[in-house]
């Protein structure tokens, strides 16, 4: 089920397209969302889907672990040296948000070890509805609920559900065990978010990042256009 409100919404791209050496930077998009919505998930199966045409990198972040990184690297989405962690020893927004230095280190790193890239994901640790990233860090954010998590979660609304540029609803398999309605939360979220698109995932169905991974390739084309 993919519900997409205004398909020529691609949002604001960054002036700052260039690295001080004039090279063209990396797109960056970030990904956020409540523990266990399935961000990482979402990341495997976008690296999945995009490393044959695109040159891709990711950042994870976690509060005191590299469990996220870790998980990426035993399932091979990536080269290893594709990948970075950040350990932000505080709550999860804070370092997508308020002191983002070592966050874009580690996309600068990433940049001159394996570049030119085309797109960097960076990944946040597990948070809630208040999660956004710094537009100093990010392009773009994708913010990720899934359907176990209630479907009152568009209704209540947050920066997260409201202002990201792409609600993505997961594990929509889960919804008649769950007791979740799709439809309502899809007229939630278009009550909530105007334009702003929404897409509703399955990672277990064949091709289930497919709208997620839609959405990048049209922000990538934005961006090098």
């Amino acid at each position: 089920m993919h519900l997409d409100h205004g398909h020529d919404h691609l949002g604001a791209v960054s002036a700052d397209a260039h690295r001080p050496d004039g090279r063209r930077r990396a797109l960056r998009i970030g990904l956020g969302g409540p523990v266990g919505s399935g961000k990482t998930a979402t990341v495997a199966a976008l690296c999945r889907e995009l490393r044959d045409t695109l040159s891709l990198a990711v950042v994870t972040n976690d509060i005191y672990t590299r469990e996220d990184a870790e998980f990426l690297l035993r399932h091979a989405v990536l080269p290893p040296e594709r990948i970075r962690a950040v350990e932000t020893g505080a709550c999860p927004h804070t370092a997508i948000r308020d002191d983002i230095s070592a966050n874009l280190e580690a996309v600068e790193e990433l940049e001159d070890a394996v570049g030119p890239l085309d797109l960097i994901l960076v990944e946040s640790g597990g948070d809630n509805l208040t999660a956004t990233f710094s537009k100093g860090l990010v392009d773009a954010q994708i913010f990720v609920i899934d359907v176990a998590g209630g479907d009152d979660i568009p209704r209540k609304g947050g920066p997260g559900v409201t202002a990201a540029d792409l609600l993505v609803v997961n594990k929509t398999d889960l919804a008649p065990y769950v007791g979740s309605d799709l439809e309502r939360m899809a007229r939630d979220a278009g009550e909530q978010r105007g334009e702003l698109p929404v897409a509703f995932t399955s990672l277990r169905a064949e091709n289930g990042v497919a709208p997620v991974a839609d959405w990048v390739r049209a922000r990538i084309g934005a961006w090098t256009a």
